[in-house]
């Protein structure tokens, strides 16, 4: 059985005590029991207002208020406006609330309790917090949830806001244009508040996101005057401040009908490892693929949603993996071909490239999209080895001849550049690294540093700093990236307390001859 809340009655006669009142969206009935008990039986009322005076909590909880309540308006002295307050604008809303934390101090310390009435939940973009952060710790406080605005907003849609593992962004309209942008194209679904004025720089959000098409706007959720639609067809002259863009659940939503042509490929660098990695823009084209194609241990990367279809396949068919996209996206999929690291470095946007070059996919779509590289990632751990002119080298001999290498490699040292050395071994190439570090020896001091970074931001990760002469072939296979210093490479090691922590830097600054 249930043990009924404590009233306000009983409470009171130990001293004053605080009650933040969250009141739902706008109508009445959806206000809790809780709430209107506290508003009943309470003996100050305050509520929030613009300098109009009209109180839009004091509206929804007007049923439950007493004649004998006594009401404390607490009146914005800006909203959106500009002021000559010193401290600007923030520095006259920090003083209002100073101020009215201590009017209601004040019935507090004389044993009375108080509702602040807000509209929504309290806790969530209200008013109420404020109170509550100036209060809460010298008087009893409880805080009444209410129902939200983005749960009153998906309720009169009547569509699913967010299911199963899909992740839910709630972002106010008042965030930078490209920032939205970024946000939006990351996520899986979104509400966007706080519009009014800010509705022209939310649609170009959704817009330069391709989110467009799947949002809908919803004003006034429950009140009078409610409207919903499409945000795509709302006049932006016509958005008050409560209303809400909406991007619901992709879960069943409707996904390409295959016609001929309508498809598209994206390749997408998932970076060295896990999502930490992930770009934005690589999350939402990723969420927005009806297909993924890639090598198997990549597509493990990305999470699995319903109605997605994955097509993994071995690393060495690069172009039929290609080809297969291409196939799928001229079908009228959209189509996300996944790479490691970045797509275009050693990766998959060659091979995707390459294929649809074939006039047979010339009315094909193909985008590239960016990813971490292993170079940049391994540089990163190590310090920064790549802060002067490097060459990035493949020491892969299966689409390219070892003489060919062998040329670049010596090329390269003969320049004292410093070299970020990709595919150095595997199991079916073992005497790649002994050949490539004899030939730098060459050129460069037996002290060089050599950064060996391996399964960087992976469960393994090993990142180690050796001089050149002491570069051990049996430590370095296909997960690995050797980073080769030029002569201007630093290497020294920091840390107190028995720690041992290598730091490699090149210089921005070269030596004049």
């Amino acid at each position: 059985m249930s043990t009924p809340s404590t009233s306000v009655t009983d409470i009171s006669r130990n001293g004053g005590r605080l009650y933040g009142v969250g009141l739902g969206p706008g109508d009445p009935n959806l206000m809790t029991l809780r709430a209107v008990q506290v508003i009943g039986e309470a003996d100050v009322i305050a509520y929030h207002s613009a300098r109009h005076g009209r109180s839009i909590a004091r509206s929804i909880a007007a049923a439950h208020l007493r004649p004998d309540h006594i009401e404390e308006p607490l009146v914005y002295p800006v909203t959106t406006e500009t002021t000559d307050h010193p401290g600007g604008y923030r520095g006259a809303l920090e003083e209002f609330y100073e101020k009215a934390a201590a009017r209601l101090a004040e019935h507090l310390d004389a044993g009375r309790t108080v509702a602040v009435l807000a509209e929504g939940d309290p806790m969530f973009y209200g008013s109420y917090m404020h109170m509550h952060k100036r209060l809460a710790d010298r008087y009893a406080t409880e805080v009444v949830p209410g129902v939200t605005s983005v749960s009153a907003a998906a309720a009169r849609l009547g569509t699913p806001l967010v299911e199963g593992e899909e992740i839910l962004t709630i972002l106010p309209g008042t965030l930078p244009e490209e920032e939205l942008t970024a946000r939006l194209a990351a996520t899986d679904t979104a509400v966007v508040m706080k519009l009014g004025r800010t509705f022209p720089a939310v649609r170009g959000a959704f817009e330069a996101s391709g989110r467009l098409a799947e949002a809908r706007y919803v004003e006034r959720a429950t009140m009078a005057g409610e409207r919903t639609g499409d945000l795509a067809d709302i006049d932006p002259a016509s958005v008050p401040y409560f209303s809400v863009a909406v991007l619901p659940s992709r879960v069943d939503a409707v996904r390409p009908s295959g016609r001929a042509g309508s498809g598209e490929v994206v390749v997408v660098g998932t970076g060295p490892a896990g999502p930490l990695w992930l770009t934005p823009e690589t999350r939402g084209a990723l969420a927005a693929a009806d297909a993924l194609v890639g090598y198997t241990t990549y597509l493990d990367r990305v999470p699995v949603r319903p109605g997605q279809a994955r097509h993994g396949s071995d690393n060495k068919v690069e172009s039929e993996r290609a080809e297969f996209a291409l196939d799928l996206a001229r079908r009228g999929h959209r189509v996300a071909v996944v790479s490691g690291g970045d797509p275009g470095v050693f990766a998959m946007a060659t091979a995707v490239l390459e294929v649809a070059a074939q006039e047979e996919y010339a009315d094909i779509s193909v985008r590239v999209l960016p990813g971490v590289t292993a170079a940049n990632t391994a540089a990163a751990r190590a310090g920064a080895p790549l802060g002067h002119d490097y060459a990035t080298i493949s020491l892969s001999d299966r689409l390219k001849p070892w003489g060919v290498i062998a040329e670049r490699l010596t090329a390269a040292a003969s320049a004292d550049l410093v070299l970020a050395l990709y595919n150095p071994g595997s199991k079916s190439r073992t005497w790649q690294v002994a050949k490539a570090r004899d030939l730098l020896l060459k050129h460069r001091s037996p002290d060089t540093p050599v950064v060996l970074a391996r399964d960087v931001g992976g469960p393994t990760e090993s990142v180690r700093t050796v001089r050149l002469a002491d570069v051990d072939p049996a430590e370095v296979d296909m997960r690995t990236l050797l980073i080769v210093g030029s002569s201007q490479t630093r290497w020294v090691r920091r840390g107190g307390s028995g720690a041992d922590r290598s730091i490699v830097w090149t210089p921005r600054r070269y030596p004049e001859a």
